[in-house]
């Protein structure tokens, strides 16, 4: 009887070490440029795998247990688990035959680069073995980034055990997004350009934060505003004050608790979003707002009245108020003078480089040049990762920069995976917005109501910037994403009473 209870607590401390290893790290991720640098997303990745592989000791040893979401969500683990697969094949040596009845632009592409590296003197093209990726090796590293996005969706979906914790990360996350949105606006007001992890940030002409590029750092605001929503939709109570001092009380309260500073941070990075001056990820927001609004208030038979209260004046009071002091004028401005032909100013007198004005055709050239690639390889694409290689030869003569990314990932994922990897991709996503909007109508936990909503508005949000943006490319926003996709089976199955 002593030994039994002396061994108790062990599996409740290993599993409290887990959540906060594994929410550690999903701090860690936005902070050196979104990770989107080689040695950054090599340590994202090596953080996940061995949290993941000492998660699987444990619950081998039986130190932790498997929570109710991951048994409840195992189709839809073995759909990424598919997906895997499905990215393992492109780096596979296979007859050189087959690849050209699967993929014949692929096969014709590497019976060039051999005939160019002088391969094949004295073997015929036909007896090689290739992969079905026409670069193989950005094939393996997009690999083990699928890899990291899968288990990020199980890791999360293992260690949020308990509504408490489900509630800790969510908190945990909106608080590290607030102070990357104070640090991104003191840069901005104070226009200092700083040197990042080895790469020059400006931010003088907007707010940047740790992103390189500001469109990321919108995205992520994105994400975590729509996390910061559903948190303050979880706290909404509809109990009317009985008497006039009641009224006076509980309005203090409100004024001086936690769903005033809740309110407040949302304030913050809002502010931090439209100083971003990204016409796409404000655009992104306020719409996935509005769009998970009307959903909630329209599927949530609980909903209280204090909700539709609550998502009219987020939007009044961002836009019309936040706004006018924070640059939306500036904002608003950007996009009425948008440009539909690319003008080349004069250089800057400071640096002596030659500034090109941003248009909807520059954002447009490398998606609409890119749809040349999902013609000549429409099954299965030319290979994850290969934009960068297969793009110069179909980018037009107007097209001066090199781009590694197509700017819209709809396009960069049906040139890479083909349409049947969109296809398997869209799945995805759409069946965690399913179980989110069935949560939002079916759960009564304020909690789980409120991380519902945040799954629909986030997942609304970054596929709508999706259209002319790779947030998705972006390892930290990637892996994000997923987190959001868990919190919608989470809000579903987590402490729901079920069948014996």
């Amino acid at each position: 009887m002593r030994s039994h209870s002396a061994s108790l607590p062990a599996p409740l401390t290993l599993e409290a070490g887990f959540f906060w290893a594994w929410t550690l790290l999903l701090l860690w991720m936005p902070i050196p440029l979104g990770s989107n640098r080689v040695w950054a997303w090599a340590i994202l990745e090596a953080g996940v795998f061995v949290l993941t592989a000492a998660w699987l000791l444990a619950l081998f040893l039986r130190r932790v247990t498997i929570p109710v979401t991951l048994p409840r969500a195992k189709w839809f683990v073995l759909l990424l688990f598919f997906w895997l697969i499905y990215q393992a094949v492109y780096i596979v040596p296979i007859p050189l035959a087959w690849i050209q009845v699967i993929s014949p632009e692929a096969a014709a592409m590497h019976v060039l680069a051999d005939v160019l590296n002088s391969d094949v003197m004295n073997s015929s093209p036909t007896g090689q073995w290739k992969t079905l990726s026409v670069d193989p090796n950005a094939a393996m590293v997009s690999w083990l980034k699928s890899l990291c996005y899968g288990l990020t969706f199980v890791m999360t979906c293992a260690v949020v055990t308990t509504r408490q914790r489900a509630q800790t990360l969510a908190y945990t996350l909106v608080f590290s997004a607030v102070t990357m949105a104070v640090f991104g606006i003191l840069m901005h007001l104070a226009g200092i350009n700083i040197e990042w992890f080895g790469t020059l940030i400006t931010h003088g002409a907007e707010a940047s934060g740790t992103f390189p590029n500001r469109n990321h750092f919108a995205g992520y605001l994105e994400m975590m505003l729509a996390l910061g929503i559903g948190l303050l939709i979880a706290g909404l109570r509809d109990h009317r004050a009985q008497s006039w001092k009641q009224f006076f009380r509980r309005f203090l309260e409100w004024m001086l608790g936690a769903k005033m500073r809740l309110r407040l941070m949302l304030c913050i990075m809002v502010i931090a979003l439209v100083a971003t001056h990204s016409r796409m990820g404000n655009a992104a927001f306020f719409s996935s707002l509005l769009i998970a609004g009307v959903i909630g208030i329209a599927l949530a038979r609980h909903a209280t009245r204090g909700t539709v209260i609550l998502l009219v004046s987020l939007l009044v009071i961002d836009v019309f108020i936040v706004g006018s002091w924070f640059g939306i004028e500036k904002l608003a401005r950007r996009i009425e003078q948008t440009t539909i032909v690319k003008q080349v100013i004069a250089p800057n007198a400071a640096t002596g480089a030659a500034q090109q004005s941003e248009s909807v055709e520059e954002r447009l050239d490398p998606s609409v040049y890119a749809l040349q690639i999902i013609k000549d390889y429409p099954a299965v694409g030319s290979g994850p990762g290969s934009f960068y290689t297969t793009f110069p030869r179909y980018r037009g003569g107007d097209v001066a920069a090199l781009f590694e990314y197509a700017h819209n990932d709809y396009i960069q994922f049906a040139t890479e995976s083909g349409v049947a990897g969109l296809a398997m991709l869209g799945l995805i996503v759409v069946w965690s917005l399913a179980v989110a909007l069935r949560a939002q109508y079916t759960r009564r936990d304020p909690l789980m109501r409120g991380l519902s909503f945040a799954s629909i508005m986030g997942i609304i949000a970054l596929m709508i910037h999706s259209t002319v943006d790779f947030n998705l490319q972006i390892p930290a926003n990637a892996m994000l994403f997923m987190v959001m996709l868990a919190f919608a089976w989470i809000a579903l199955h987590l402490n729901r009473r079920s069948r014996a």
